[in-house]
């Protein structure tokens, strides 16, 4: 059975975690244990299917599991989203230094400001097939566009109002990652003045993160902002059909 690299960054980790822990597909899940994939980690756990194997290095690994699906995850920092060519240059790595181990790669990104816009390109040395969580003909556009359902559901958001903070769950957990230096450095005046335009935080809630729970994440973001809250029902059907395509696709290719 196959090896399946997964490589996401921290916004998606519980949305990866319920994926692969409700597949009675996957075997087992080993994760690189790192600063970045401490939630990734926890969520596996307090689901409690079963408990996670970590590697402190890629080279740390090696399969334990026969008959069904086994996956090999990664986090990626969040602060890769800086600049198009650092999440570029660090997508790529981290692709190319999993291929060593796995049949294919699972990648938890959108197009991500255009970043992944020609992964074919992007990742022609790969070695191994890559997917990607598609809307109809062109891969997401970032994490938001995955869990709204899609661009359409994004733009119609976006018209109702323009000034919109889309709050999924992994947003919820970590909005104040805007204001570290490794990535947004914002000081809350700074903050004010880039979204003196924002008028909601819409939240996106699905079945790994309650919308009780994410109302009391973003207390005090919208404290902060002056923001009123809106609720849209999320979904997790891109990142289920994408996962059971990459799924079959593999199983074709054993």
């Amino acid at each position: 059975m196959p090896v399946v690299g997964v490589i996401s960054c921290e916004i998606l980790e519980l949305e990866f975690a319920y994926l692969l822990s409700m597949d009675p597909d996957v075997a087992g899940i080993t994760v690189v244990e790192d600063a970045y994939s401490c939630g990734l980690l926890q969520a596996l756990e307090s689901i409690g299917r079963f408990e996670p194997r970590r590697v402190a290095l890629l080279r740390g690994f090696s399969p334990a599991f026969s008959g069904r699906i086994e996956v090999l995850a990664r986090v990626l920092e969040l602060a890769l989203h800086n600049r198009k060519s650092l999440l570029q240059e660090g997508l790529g790595k981290a692709v190319r230094e999993m291929a060593h181990y796995v049949d294919g790669i699972f990648l938890g990104y959108g197009l991500c400001g255009n970043a992944l816009q020609n992964p074919k390109e992007l990742f022609a040395d790969a070695g191994v097939p890559l997917f990607i969580p598609m809307d109809e003909d062109h891969p997401v556009d970032d994490c938001v566009g995955l869990i709204i359902g899609g661009r359409d559901s994004y733009y119609a958001e976006q018209c109702k109002e323009a000034g919109t903070f889309f709050m999924i769950p992994g947003w919820t957990r970590h909005w104040r990652h805007l204001f570290e230096k490794e990535w947004g450095n914002l000081n809350p005046q700074m903050a004010k003045r880039l979204f003196s335009g924002y008028k909601r935080s819409l939240l996106l809630p699905t079945a790994v993160l309650s919308e009780v729970e994410m109302m009391h994440n973003i207390e005090d973001f919208n404290s902060l902002f002056g923001f009123r809250t809106e609720v849209q029902t999320g979904t997790l059907d891109i990142l289920y059909r994408a996962w059971d395509s990459a799924k079959k696709v593999l199983y074709e290719d054993l």
